[in-house]
């Protein structure tokens, strides 16, 4: 140390002990038990999260009472965190105050539409906010790193860079020419511009006349040249103690030199890449810009909490060595690579996951005053967890909050504005309309009935778009009248081609309001969802003047994911979930370090649209992947408890995982870590029962009084076929519904059809000539989406021109329709057979020929001569024994009119009998009644079971599928 020089009060806690308890204990301890003198000290942390941990860890030792500390951030522009008003005196020459980070981004967005426009290439306004959101992270990144604006365009490796950059480079430097002259016609400056000016004010004050208790900077570990600076003058201060996480004093110097930043090159003049993605690397920096050496560094005394063997921070060390010095691994003793206490466990899933990681924090409580945690950044699986251990009773705090887009006030937010960008859609709708927040409270259930009305109404094809079609479809409802009219005016607002955002903002925030009452506004969500919407009708002004409407779900979708809604504490005491902002700072007794996948921890680098890779080395700013490190020292921290279990899951949602480079790190180092135990049987076993039993096959028998007496000639094949799907439909009276906003079923488009050949019939005589104009009116009053009628309009058409020139070719030879959409019925073994003919024609002879319209293609020769697809059969039995009104002879043809495409063209007719079939025409009529006499015998007028699935290859259809319970018992019937 050179003469004169003050030695530096600068202290590090390895990660086997926890730095917040250690932190407390070595505070009380120093203060000599004097609780004034711990209350006049003033303790610097990073942000509000660190401000709690901290302040835990003194309650946790106040057994007698305590005055705690001054606790204060110096706050963190990531976070949005602004400077403490305690760091801000009214003393001192004063700061203009920062700009509203929404206002800043709302402001950058119109400038980035501003100048995209002007080079021809325009982008929206919610892309524009998104390009915004890092365009400030670049303006944050440059103000904390002290790299003036300038800098820009001092860059002479413009030629050097592709189009793409180039381009980007020269509409960023437009914007940060125009961006200083908007905080000067507002009078604010950045936020990250004051934080540094408050902070270099603060440290010449204290250089000047340090305080007079003592002032503690504590977990303070990436910090801008700004806070070097300050960190270099507490550090230097009579009663001031800088207090570091985890710094590797036992690094071997070529490890520590090989971290960088280096000097440059003195032939090419540039700098050797730096390991930026070490966990030392951060620490490293903020030495060098103190102008400290590692060797001024001491371990900090100062006992609490849980701690691990000394030996942990060795092997942990080793385990994170640069990737060139992993060699010395070979030749480690046991000791300085072995980490006892530290066990792994692999799972299938991120489901199989959760499981297992709520199962061991349960287990933990199984020992009285045991504390365990799971840190994970992976937030999905941490409410996986918590919602697993809800099943126990167990309610434990995440620290780490969940995105307000998630929550009920988000969801409701974001459903509202799906819904009318997507012009009141069926299934947008009914998610906005059945969304547990609107109606909430006593009118709750004769709301969902209502809803349940509707619901009904809209299922099948979309209707026409807005809330037009959907008042076509329900305009029996009174209740969906007054609803419409609530939406009106949002929907009024959306189908504008362009509007100004505040405007839509405003609709969705009183519709809400309306829907849902104050409900959306309560709670810790919907205090947040207030704020936001507060603080966003303010901002929006300031950016782009308008905004297509379907860009707002996007817009809110990110706003929304940006809040994180954090619960009150409350939660159980000795379980919790940590963030790793709070896992770096304190331990339990057992950790779980779970999601332990690439790409999750550590997170895979957001991309940077603004500046290349090499342009941010040029600018001497922080590399995309310096956050791997930030990480990988925050695991190293978590890694330090008493009892670690790591956790990763082979696969997620979509493909199997890369295990983690830390994962892979520590199984290379120790040989293979040691796996837990029964927890993944104890685990799968949880949801198991314990004696198996499968579904039997369904064969209900009711009695003979309930089984009906009367069956359409379309439930024959379904009858003999599927016994138990007739027991549903025919017994149970279980209707098949279709989806909301399906695709245009065969059965759908039958029914269009048979509306337009039962017009033709009825009014036109069958006349060719009349039978275009009846589909093309049929289309124009359809209340099919655009888009269907678009698509099906040409296939139906040219189907329709098809059978008015069949029909004219029948007229010439002597053959007339005579009848359509016909309904009918007679005796047969004691039942009553009914069924709707869809046309009857009669011939030169006098004779009958039955016909059925298919949309698709026809029943095969093959079902009909196994005894199924029997309906033209029945149909002409009805006909014979004179059950169609008017209609009187022997049935001697039976035909399909198929539209369904043949040998080139749409539309052909084909027959179940003669030609190919082993059935002739005569005996069609005789087989099918010998068919129905006996399904009656069986089934309707005998006691026979109604056996599910009975002939599976001719029973294609599902519906009652789940009903029967399918998948528990077909293949494994005897």
């Amino acid at each position: 140390m050179a003469e004169g020089a003050r030695a530096v009060n600068l202290f590090t806690v390895p990660p086997h002990r926890s730095f917040a308890d250690a932190l407390a204990g070595g505070l009380i301890a120093r203060t000599g038990g004097d609780r004034l003198a711990l209350a006049r000290a003033l303790v610097l942390v990073p942000n509000m999260r660190a401000r709690r941990t901290i302040m835990d860890a003194f309650v946790r030792r106040a057994e007698a009472g305590l005055l705690l500390p001054r606790i204060v951030t110096l706050g963190e522009v990531d976070t949005e965190e602004g400077v403490t008003a305690a760091l801000d005196p009214a003393g001192l020459e004063p700061v203009p105050p920062a700009i509203d980070p929404l206002a800043r981004r709302m402001i950058l967005a119109r400038l980035v539409t501003e100048t995209r426009a002007a080079a021809g290439d325009p982008v929206g306004a919610a892309e524009a906010v998104r390009l915004a959101t890092d365009l400030a992270r670049v303006i944050d990144q440059m103000a904390l790193e002290e790299v003036p604006a300038t800098a820009l365009r001092d860059l002479a490796l413009a030629a050097e860079l592709s189009e793409h950059w180039q381009r980007a480079l020269a509409q960023l430097s437009v914007i940060f020419e125009r961006w200083p002259a908007e905080l000067a016609r507002l009078g604010l400056i950045d936020a990250a511009e004051r934080r540094n000016r408050l902070i270099d004010r603060l440290a010449r004050s204290w250089a000047a006349a340090p305080p007079p208790g003592l002032v503690v900077s504590a977990g303070l570990a990436v910090v801008s040249p700004a806070a070097a600076r300050l960190l270099r003058v507490v550090a230097r201060m009579e009663r001031g103690l800088v207090v570091l996480p985890f710094l590797d004093r036992a690094m071997p110097d070529p490890e520590w030199q090989a971290l960088g930043p280096h000097d440059p090159d003195p032939v090419t003049g540039r700098r050797p890449r730096a390991l930026e993605t070490h966990p030392q690397f951060h620490l490293k920096l903020l030495l060098d810009r103190m102008g400290v050496g590692r060797a001024e560094v001491m371990t900090w005394r100062g006992a609490g909490g849980p701690r691990a063997p000394a030996s942990r921070t060795r092997a942990i060390a080793n385990a994170l060595a640069p990737a060139r010095f992993t060699a010395k691994w070979q030749e480690l003793p046991p000791a300085a690579r072995g980490l006892p206490g530290v066990r792994a466990l692999e799972l299938a899933g991120p489901a199989e996951e959760a499981q297992a990681v709520a199962l061991m924090l349960r287990e933990t409580l199984e020992t009285p005053g045991r504390t365990a945690a799971l840190v994970t950044p992976d937030r999905g699986l941490a409410e996986r967890v918590s919602a697993h251990l809800q099943r126990w009773g167990v309610e434990a705090d995440d620290s780490a909050g969940v995105p307000l887009a998630r929550k009920p006030s988000g969801t409701l937010l974001l459903a509202l504005a799906q819904a009318a960008a997507e012009r009141f859609a069926p299934v947008q709708l009914l998610a906005l309309l059945k969304h547990p927040l609107v109606a909430a409270g006593e009118g709750r259930g004769p709301w969902l009935g209502e809803v349940r009305q509707l619901d009904r109404a809209l299922r099948g094809p979309r209707p026409r778009p807005g809330l037009a079609g959907i008042s076509e479809r329900a305009a029996d409802l009174d209740w969906w009248q007054e609803t419409a009219a609530r939406l009106a005016p949002l929907e009024a607002a959306f189908a504008a081609e362009e509007a100004p955002p505040v405007v839509l903002l405003r609709l969705i925030r009183e519709l809400a309001g309306t829907l849902a009452g104050d409900a959306i506004w309560s709670g810790p969500a919907g205090r947040a969802a207030a704020t936001l919407f507060e603080a966003l009708e303010d901002a929006v002004p300031a950016g782009p003047a308008m905004i297509r409407p379907t860009e707002m779900p996007a817009l809110l979708a990110q706003l929304l994911g940006e809040v994180a809604v954090r619960p009150p504490q409350g939660g159980h005491p000795r379980i919790a979930i940590w963030g790793l902002i709070e896992a770096r700072l304190q331990q339990a007794d057992r950790v779980i370090l779970a999601g332990l996948n690439e790409g999750v921890w550590p997170a895979a680098p957001s991309p940077d649209p603004w500046l290349s890779p090499r342009i941010r080395a040029e600018l001497g700013l922080p590399g995309l992947d310096r956050r791997i490190g930030i990480e990988g020292h925050e695991f190293a921290m978590a890694l330090g408890a008493r009892e670690v279990i790591l956790t990763r899951a082979r696969r997620d949602a979509r493909a199997p995982t890369i295990a983690s480079r830390f994962w892979l790190r520590l199984e290379a180092m120790t040989g293979g870590v040691a796996r837990v135990g029964a927890i993944r049987a104890l685990a799968a076993g949880l949801d198991r029962p314990g004696e198996f039993r499968p579904a039997a096959r369904p064969a209900p028998a009711p009695p003979a009084a309930a089984r009906p007496k009367r069956i359409a000639v379309t439930s024959l094949d379904r009858l003999q076929a599927d016994p138990y799907a007739f027991y549903a439909s025919a017994i149970l009276k279980l209707p098949v519904l279709d989806a909301i906003d399906a695709d245009p079923s065969a059965a759908w488009r039958g029914t269009r059809v048979h509306e337009v050949l039962e017009a033709w019939m009825k009014e036109d005589d069958c006349a060719p000539d009349r039978l275009r104009a009846r589909a093309e009116q049929l289309l124009d009053e359809a209340d099919a989406h655009p888009v269907l009628r678009a698509l099906w309009a040409p296939r139906l058409i040219e189907a329709i021109d098809w059978i008015a020139d069949e029909v004219a070719a029948n007229l010439a030879d002597g053959r007339r329709p005579i009848a359509g959409e016909l309904r009918g019925e007679a005796q047969v073994a004691g039942v009553t057979i009914h069924g709707r003919v869809d046309r009857i024609d009669r011939d030169a002879a006098g004779g009958l020929a039955i016909i059925d319209y298919k949309t698709g293609k026809a029943p095969s020769t093959r079902a009909v001569a196994a005894g199924f697809a029997m309906q033209l059969g029945l149909l002409g039995l009805i006909a014979e024994r004179g059950g169609f009104d008017g209609v009187k002879g022997e049935p001697t043809a039976f035909e399909y009119w198929s539209l369904a495409a043949r040998g080139g063209q749409l539309g052909h007719v084909s027959s179940p009998v003669g030609g190919r079939s082993p059935i002739a025409a005569e005996e069609f009529t005789d087989r099918a009644a010998g068919l129905l006499k006996q399904a009656v015998e069986r089934w309707l007028t005998g006691d026979e079971p109604f056996t599910a699935k009975l002939h599976p290859e001719y029973a294609p259809y599902g519906d009652y599928d789940q009903l029967m319970r399918l998948e528990e018992w077909y293949g494994r019937q005897e």
